[in-house]
């Protein structure tokens, strides 16, 4: 009985486009392949987010200067967002004035994982600014930070802003409600709800303000 062929083993990637020596190395080691001009961005990437996995402190000022890179931007930000310490919110919040387009909307969206509220103001300007992904950006990043300040800062632009801009102010108001539950100030998201149930708010939002009131008013878990 003839044998069946064997299988083709798999391609072997070009030794640039490895990534097994990166896990095992140093934080130093990949400091100088992030700092090396002639290293493949390939490399360069996947050092950045290691040093991020590594929380490595010292790695921040490199990465912050990557922010710019249009190729290494999110890499960069995939370094700096899981870091403890403020160091990293800091150097986020100084790349801002230096960015447009993409990088800086990559930017937003780090502050607003690591829930920076220093970044609050900056944000707040934002969403009056012209570009309109950059304003929703911002509008979603002040929602995932949440809190009164950035509740306030968004109900001032809902009113002036108009299309999608408006739709995501309004989605970030809902979502700084819902943060509210989270903290477990349930009277302050109760209002907040109730506020974005208005007639001139979003149908969208508006429906959705009005079924978390339901949701909680009708909860077996709520306070009696």
């Amino acid at each position: 009985m003839p044998q069946a062929p064997a299988k083709p083993l798999p391609p072997v990637p070009p030794a640039e486009f490895r990534e097994t020596d990166i896990a095992t190395m140093s934080a130093p080691a990949l400091l100088a392949i992030v700092k090396d001009a002639a290293a493949p961005e390939f490399k360069k990437a996947k050092a950045c987010v290691r040093l991020g996995e590594l929380g490595a402190k010292e790695a921040i000022p490199v990465l912050a200067t990557l922010l710019a890179n249009d190729h290494l931007n999110v890499y960069a930000r995939s370094g700096l967002e899981p870091m403890a310490g403020p160091e990293a919110d800091d150097a986020l919040r100084a790349a801002m004035p230096k960015l447009k387009g993409n990088p800086l909307i990559g930017v937003i969206n780090s502050l607003g994982k690591r829930r920076d509220p220093k970044a609050i103001p900056a944000l707040a300007k934002l969403l009056s600014g012209l570009d309109q992904e950059t304003a929703r950006a911002a509008a979603a990043a002040l929602g995932s930070i949440g809190g009164p300040q950035a509740q306030k800062d968004l109900q001032s632009a809902l009113p002036k802003t108009s299309g999608l801009v408006k739709l995501a102010v309004a989605d970030a108001i809902l979502i700084c409600a819902e943060r509210y539950l989270a903290d477990g100030k349930r009277a302050e998201a109760l209002a907040l709800f109730a506020s974005m149930s208005a007639a001139e708010i979003p149908k969208p939002m508006r429906l959705a303000a009005m079924n978390a009131i339901i949701r909680e008013e009708t909860s077996p878990t709520r306070p009696r």
